[in-house]
């Protein structure tokens, strides 16, 4: 369906400011600048180092904050598992949530949920191991074992829109729709948080042409852009952050991977690092959790359209007027809206609750 441009008179969150976390960074230096000074930040407010398995010995350990940060937001008993997703045909190992209390500790974990190295251990120089970086809870994600074994160490790679989990070849993934952003907004923390140890290009195929010293893949930065920080990710980063100490700070705002390694324009959670935020992706989807209306926002002019699928891939007829989509009728769960003119085509995903 066609959409005629508006302007949006509504309320709007306002960001408009750096969070206290970041007082001492200055953003207006060189991207080299910025990027070594987040380094420096987030290694010095690392002040926990997690237990990978406590066994025993009572220390906290990831297990324990994975059943803290990585909760469905929609449905607290449960985590969300990454690479997974929700349709009628879906086995088991291809659920998007699990009982946060079927989390496997033996050697039989078919139905189970394990923790994810989104970074692999083995794509580390050295070897992440169990200690240190391979202990970060920012890198580690709840998911299905089955899973787990499928993705196994191989890069993240391209697929075609609209397409769940799974192994392109022997050597790549893709880590389905819902969870580009999240792979990637991993992957650049882990490669800030452990500059030597964690090379970005080991993590993704493809070329990193956007990056002044070619040190991060086109596609992740594609990837940040496409896909902003959802609630679940949002209160994930907390939530590390009240046990672990640090930040992510892709997450906290995206638009600082834009300042460090150019590439697509990705949204300025902060509207201050960038003042023309929206010159290139210049929609913007609220709130990314609603129980009847969602409001689409643009500075374009021309016509737009918008089509809406929910989790399994079925298209949507939703209602709409001037740029408002009254969700009031439809089941509760996740959807995604794309919204495509000659220029953009953005994907955004909300939760209906």
């Amino acid at each position: 369906m066609k959409i005629k441009l508006f302007f949006l008179l509504l309320s709007v969150p306002s960001f408009g400011q750096i969070p206290s976390y970041y007082s001492g960074v200055d953003f207006t230096q060189s991207a080299t600048s910025i990027k070594s000074q987040l380094t420096n930040l987030i290694t010095a407010t690392h002040t926990t180092e997690l237990v990978y398995t406590s066994g025993s010995s009572g220390f906290l350990d990831t297990w324990s904050v994975l059943k803290a940060s990585d909760l469905d937001p929609v449905n607290p008993l449960n985590v969300l598992l990454l690479y997974g997703w929700n349709n009628a045909s879906a086995t088991v190992s291809e659920n998007r949530t699990r009982d946060v209390n079927e989390s496997c500790h033996t050697s039989s974990c078919t139905g189970k949920w394990v923790r994810e190295h989104t970074f692999p251990r083995s794509l580390g120089t050295p070897n992440l191991g169990f200690q240190s970086a391979g202990a970060d809870a920012h890198n580690l994600r709840a998911i299905d074992a089955q899973r787990n074994n499928s993705r196994s160490n191989k890069l993240f790679g391209a697929a075609a829109a609209s397409t769940p989990s799974y192994s392109i070849n022997s050597n790549s993934w893709y880590p389905g729709d819902e969870w580009i952003g999240d792979v990637a907004r991993i992957v650049m923390y882990m490669n800030l948080r452990y500059p030597n140890q964690c090379s970005a290009n080991s993590a993704a195929t493809g070329g990193s042409t956007f990056a002044p010293l070619n040190d991060m893949p086109d596609i992740l930065l594609q990837w940040n852009a496409q896909d902003p920080p959802s609630t679940f990710e949002i209160n994930r980063n907390n939530a590390i952050a009240f046990y672990q100490g640090n930040r992510n700070p892709f997450i906290d705002n995206p638009y600082l991977a834009t300042q460090i390694w150019n590439g697509p324009q990705a949204i300025d959670l902060w509207n201050v690092l960038n003042n023309s935020s929206f010159q290139e992706h210049s929609f913007t989807v609220y709130p990314t959790i609603t129980k009847s209306e969602i409001y689409i926002k643009t500075n374009k002019t021309g016509d737009y359209k918008v089509i809406i699928y929910n989790a399994t891939g079925q298209l949507m007829m939703i209602n709409s007027k001037d740029g408002v989509l009254d969700m009031s009728g439809q089941s509760n769960g996740l959807y995604f809206i794309r919204i495509t003119d000659q220029f953009t085509n953005q994907t955004f995903k909300v939760i209906k609750n």
